[in-house]
C-alpha cells in the first residue's frame, strides 16, 4: 500500500514537474537558438566564429555576371537564392527587436549585432556598388527551384537583379532604406563610422525611392513573382522607409513626406509585403514618449490594427485554432504570428510606459491585454499547443525533423566532400522520410495548419520551410519575455 501511494505520488511530482516546465518556456534559450539560425543561411564567405558547422562558404562568386560584388547575404528559406525584399526586411525586423529590446538580450545582444551586420554589409554593396542601381536578388529563383542541392554545391547561374530610374522598385528601396536606417541606430554608439555610413546610404536610397516611382514586381516579373511579388503595393514602404528615416535623422524631410502619403490605410496583417501596421505602431511611439499631438492619427490607426487582431474585440476580424494560435493564412502563416506578436509586445510596452488603455468598442484594452496574447502566440510555438510540439527546430524534446531546407537536409561538405550536383538530392534526400541529417538549431517553421495539425513532411513547404522573417519577428517579443521572465 505504501509502495502504491509512494509511486502515484511519485507520477503526480513528475507530471506536475514536467507540466511547470512546459508552462514555463526558456525564452533565454529560445533567444539564442533564434538568433543563432541566421548563421545557417549565411551566404558568402564564413567567418572562423562560425558556429553552425555543417555550413560552409557558398556564393562566393555572386554578382560576377554583372562585374560586381554581391557575395554575403542571407539566403532567405529553404533554397539558395538571395531575395533582398524580405532581407531588408528580415534585416529592419532584426534592428528594431535590437533597438527595443537590446536591454533585455543578455549577453545575446552581440550575436544580434552580428546577425544584422552580415545582412547590411550586404545591402550596402548592392546600394553602393553601380551608380543609379540598387541591387535586388541573385540567383534565378525558377531554375533554382528545380534543384535540391546545397548552396555548397550550387552549380546555377547566378543571375544577378537590379531595379533602377527606368525600372523603378519604391518597394525594395523603401525596404533597404528601412533596414539601413534601423541598423544605423544600432551601431550608433558601438560604431559610429559603420552607422554613418548606414544612414548616409539609406536616405539616398530613400531618395530613389521617392524619385522613381513603380512596383518592382512590375520591373521584375518572373524573377520575384510569385514569390516575393509585393502584393501590397510599394506606399506602405514609403511610409515605412520614412518612419524609420525620422527616427534615426529626426529630419523633418521625412515627416513632410509621411504627411505626403497620407494614412487611412486599415490593415489587419502584417509582413514582409505589408508594412502598414509596423509603420504605425513604429510612429506611435512618438505620440506615446514625446507626446507629439502631430502623430495621434498613427496612434489611432495603431489601435484600430489591435481591435482587429484581438479575439475578443467587437472589431476583430482575426481567426484563432482551437489551440490558441492566431491563423491568418494558410501558407507559412507563422510569419504573420511572430510579426504581428512583435507589433502586440512593443505596442503594449510603449502603453505601459505613459500607463495608457484603449477601448475596441467596449472591450478594455490595457497593456496586460496585449502581452498575454503576445504570450500565449510565442508559447504556443514553442511546445505549449494540442501537439505538445516545437515548432522552434532543437528546441524543446519534439520539434520538426523533416524540414524544408536543401542544407539541413543534406549531408555537409564535412561528411560527403562530393557534389551533389542540381538534381542529386531530389532522389535520396528530398524524398525521403528520414529525419534531415543537419539540425538547424533555431529555425521557426511555417507552422501548423488551421486545426493545430503538422505533418512533418519535407515536402509540405507551405507548413514546414523556415525563413529568415519568421525569426527576425520572434527575436524581440522572446528578448521581452526573457528580460521579465
Amino acid at each position: 500500500m505504501r509502495r502504491g501511494a509512494f509511486l502515484c505520488l511519485l507520477f503526480f511530482f513528475i507530471f506536475f514537474l514536467l507540466h511547470t516546465v512546459q508552462a514555463n518556456p526558456n525564452y533565454r534559450d529560445a533567444l539564442a537558438k533564434s538568433l543563432l539560425f541566421f548563421q545557417a543561411q549565411r551566404s558568402g564567405r564564413l567567418p572562423s566564429a562560425q558556429q553552425i558547422s555543417w555550413r560552409f562558404n557558398s556564393g562566393l562568386l555572386d554578382g560576377r555576371l554583372a562585374n560586381v560584388d554581391l557575395s554575403g547575404g542571407y539566403y532567405d528559406a529553404g533554397d539558395n537564392v538571395k531575395f533582398n525584399f524580405p532581407m531588408a526586411f528580415t534585416t529592419t525586423m532584426l534592428s528594431w527587436s535590437t533597438l527595443e529590446y537590446g536591454k533585455r538580450m543578455g549577453p545575446q545582444i552581440q550575436n544580434a549585432r552580428v546577425a544584422i551586420r552580415w545582412a547590411t554589409d550586404y545591402l550596402l554593396k548592392c546600394a553602393t556598388a553601380t551608380p543609379g542601381k540598387l541591387y535586388v536578388g541573385v540567383g534565378d529563383p525558377n531554375v533554382d527551384h528545380k534543384c535540391w542541392e546545397r548552396p555548397e554545391d550550387m552549380d546555377t547561374a547566378r543571375a544577378v537583379y537590379f531595379v533602377s530610374p527606368s525600372n523603378p522598385g519604391s518597394d525594395v528601396a523603401g525596404e533597404t532604406a528601412a533596414a539601413l536606417a534601423a541598423a544605423s541606430m544600432v551601431f550608433r554608439r558601438v560604431d559610429p563610422k559603420y552607422s554613418k555610413l548606414l544612414l548616409t546610404t539609406a536616405k539616398k536610397v530613400m531618395q530613389f525611392a521617392v524619385q522613381y516611382r513603380g512596383a518592382y514586381s512590375d520591373s521584375l516579373g518572373s524573377a520575384v513573382c510569385p514569390f516575393y511579388c509585393s502584393y501590397s503595393g510599394y506606399k506602405d514602404e514609403l511610409l515605412w522607409g520614412a518612419a524609420w528615416l525620422l527616427r534615426a535623422t529626426n529630419d523633418v524631410t521625412y515627416f513632410n513626406l509621411l504627411k505626403s502619403l497620407g494614412g487611412g490605410d486599415a490593415t489587419d496583417t502584417f509582413s514582409w509585403d505589408n508594412k502598414y501596421a509596423g509603420a504605425y505602431v513604429l510612429l506611435s511611439r512618438r505620440a506615446f514618449l514625446s507626446n507629439d499631438k502631430n502623430f495621434e492619427p498613427f496612434k489611432q490607426e495603431a489601435e484600430q490594427f489591435m481591435c482587429k487582431i484581438l479575439p475578443n474585440s467587437p472589431y476583430s476580424s482575426t481567426q484563432y485554432t482551437q489551440g490558441g494560435l492566431m491563423y491568418k493564412l494558410p501558407e507559412s502563416n507563422l510569419q504573420y504570428v511572430t510579426a504581428i506578436t512583435f507589433l502586440l509586445t512593443t505596442y503594449s510596452k510603449y502603453m505601459a510606459a505613459t500607463k495608457h488603455n484603449f477601448n475596441c468598442g467596449n472591450l478594455l484594452v490595457t497593456p496586460g491585454t496585449l502581452r498575454s496574447l503576445a504570450r500565449r502566440q510565442v508559447d504556443y510555438i514553442l511546445g505549449e499547443n494540442p501537439l505538445q510540439m516545437s515548432y522552434m527546430v532543437g528546441y524543446g524534446p519534439y520539434y520538426p525533423k523533416r524540414v524544408h531546407h536543401r542544407g539541413s537536409s543534406m549531408p555537409s561538405l564535412a561528411t560527403h566532400p562530393q557534389s551533389f550536383g542540381c538534381e542529386g538530392g531530389f532522389q535520396q534526400f528530398f524524398y525521403s522520410s528520414t529525419p534531415n541529417p543537419n539540425v538547424l538549431t533555431g529555425a521557426v517553421v511555417g507552422g501548423p495548419n488551421q486545426n493545430d495539425g503538422y505533418a512533418d513532411d519535407r515536402s509540405d513547404y507551405s507548413h514546414s520551410e523556415p525563413a529568415t522573417y519568421i525569426n527576425a519577428a520572434i527575436v524581440g517579443p522572446l528578448a521581452y519575455f526573457a528580460g521579465t521572465g
